[in-house]
This record gives C-alpha cells, sequence and structure tokens, in this order.
C-alpha cells in the first residue's frame, strides 16, 4: 500500500509538473538583489504551487524588455515606472500588472568628503549620468528648489561608470546612482559616497521596478497566479531576511554570493511592495503628471488605461 500510495504521489506531481503554464519574463537587468522576490519564489516553489514554469531571462539589452513584450516576442518584462510613462505616450500595448520595488532608488551621489554638502553647491560644477532626457530632467526639478538650472552645472555621459567616473574626480556628482549599490560598492573600495534621494528634492515618489504585459494578455490567470507567488516570496524574505538570502544565491551561486550584494540585499528589503497588486492611482497620476510637465511625454493618460486598477 505504501509503495501504491508513493506511485501514485510521483505521477501526481509529474501530471502537475506537465501541465505546469509556461511564462518567460524578461528582467532590466542581470540578477542583483532588486529581483528577490522573483528569484526566492522560483527556488522556494512558489511559482511552482501556482502551476507556472517561470523562465526568468536576463537581458543583452536592457533597453529591450518592455518592447519584446510589446512586440508580443515575451510574456512579461520588469521595467521602471518612468519609463513606462514614456512607452505608453509612444503608444506600445502595455499595462502594468504588478509592483516589484515600490519606492525609488534612483539618487544623486556625490563623494561623503567631497565639496558638495547642499544642492546649491552643484554650481559650475559637472555632473555624470547614463541616460539622456530623464535624469536631466531630474536634475532639472532637483536644482529649481535652489534657485539653480541646467545651465549652471555641466552635464556629463559617463555611460554606466557611474561610482568610476565620481572616485576618479571626471565629475563632481553622479545622477541614476543606485543608492542600494553605488554607495555601497564606493564604501567598499574605501570611498564613501551620500546621497541626495530624488524624492526628497522636488521628485515625485513613484515605483522602481513594475511587472508589465501585452495589451492583448489582460486578464490571463497566469498573471494573478504570479502576483500571488511574488507577494508570498516577499512575505517570507521581509520575515526571513537570512534565509531568503541562502536561498537567492543559491541561484548562481558563483555569482551572487558577494559581499556587494550581501550590502545590497540588506538595503533593498524594505523596499520590496508587500503588495505587488496594489496600485495607487493618484500617485501614478502625479509622476505622469511630472513627465508631461518636463517635457518627456505629451499626454497623462488615465491610469487604467495603462494599469490593472484593482
Amino acid at each position: 500500500m505504501k509503495r501504491l500510495t508513493t506511485l501514485l504521489c510521483s505521477c501526481l506531481l509529474s501530471a502537475q509538473a506537465l501541465a505546469a503554464d509556461k511564462v518567460e519574463l524578461l528582467l532590466d537587468w542581470f540578477i542583483n538583489p532588486d529581483h528577490g522576490p522573483l528569484i526566492v519564489a522560483q527556488q522556494k516553489g512558489y511559482f511552482a504551487e501556482q502551476g507556472l514554469e517561470v523562465n526568468l531571462v536576463e537581458p543583452a539589452d536592457p533597453s529591450m524588455p518592455p518592447k519584446l513584450v510589446a512586440a508580443g516576442k515575451a510574456d512579461m518584462a520588469i521595467t521602471y515606472q518612468p519609463q513606462l510613462h514614456v512607452m505608453i505616450d509612444q503608444g506600445l500595448p502595455l499595462t502594468r500588472i504588478g509592483t516589484l520595488v515600490a519606492t525609488p532608488l534612483n539618487s544623486l551621489v556625490v563623494l561623503e568628503e567631497g565639496p558638495v554638502k547642499t544642492l546649491a553647491d552643484l554650481k559650475d560644477r559637472k555632473v555624470g549620468y547614463s541616460v539622456g532626457g530623464y535624469e536631466e530632467a531630474l536634475m532639472r526639478a532637483m536644482l529649481k528648489p535652489h534657485g539653480l538650472t541646467l545651465d549652471d552645472i555641466e552635464m556629463v555621459n559617463v555611460n554606466w561608470s557611474l561610482s568610476p567616473s565620481l572616485i576618479s574626480g571626471q565629475v563632481d556628482a553622479v545622477i541614476g546612482a543606485y543608492r542600494n549599490f553605488e554607495l555601497n560598492q564606493m564604501d567598499i573600495e574605501g570611498h564613501p559616497g551620500r546621497a541626495f534621494y530624488i524624492e526628497e528634492e522636488g521628485v515625485p515618489a513613484y515605483d522602481e521596478l513594475v511587472l508589465v504585459v501585452n495589451n492583448e494578455t489582460r486578464g490571463d490567470d497566469r498573471h494573478a497566479r504570479l502576483i500571488k507567488a511574488v507577494e508570498k516570496a516577499t512575505q517570507y524574505l521581509v520575515n526571513h531576511p537570512d534565509d531568503a538570502w541562502n536561498d537567492f544565491v543559491s541561484y548562481k551561486p558563483d555569482e551572487l554570493n558577494t559581499e556587494l550584494n550581501r550590502r545590497a540585499w540588506a538595503d533593498t528589503l524594505s523596499r520590496f511592495a508587500l503588495r505587488p497588486a496594489a496600485l495607487d492611482e493618484a500617485r501614478y497620476q502625479r509622476v505622469g503628471a511630472f513627465m508631461q510637465e518636463q517635457g518627456l511625454t505629451k499626454t497623462n493618460p488615465p491610469v487604467a488605461d495603462y494599469a490593472i486598477v484593482p
């Protein structure tokens, strides 16, 4: 009887595995602590519990994932809320179904012992950036309360070499630095930095990382099941951060188990969306208005046009 029961259970598990619905989820960047809930959901079997077989894909080109989803080439992608507003303005058929990181990570970083103590000290100094247009708009908004404009600083494209350009003295500050990574990286290298948080300096708070799907797949029940698994994983990693860290690094031990990732993990825990399906319509409208005011978009459409409103 025991052998028969074991055989039946094995057959049942095999049938469930065969019946799992596949989801290809394109990440925004290489795997890092920002993706903690996704990796934990994978490693703890929470996706499998929802009958999902999720393939997490690291992009060769970080700008492509949402575009591929819009073109019907992938099921889902991670992107950034500000970029979502731009893509909607461009007519891409995308819908936000959930949030992964619910606060901005972007910040303006300077050397802790450097000459910039307030944003007013940026006058006649160089600010490095990686993404044109958007980061210039952030600087414009952050400088305004201090009586400065973009004409008072020199914007320098340092590509993705943010910390090195600051440490080497090529620039006096960098915008676009993730507060959970660049500050830790600089500290590890012996050049402590200090961050000015954009949401404290005239920029409306937004969701840093969101999940988007193609409009034609709105209502696909795989979406709700995936979000449910992500919520369970988020609850687990907040309650058991050390155990969740072990689950995270087990995904790619040789690549993920680093001092930088360990520090970033601790600094990211409080920023994950505890209710990833939840949506603050007013917040999205404020960010949309900001994007329009800064000339990054032409319109600020109703949130229901590009997001699932619970």
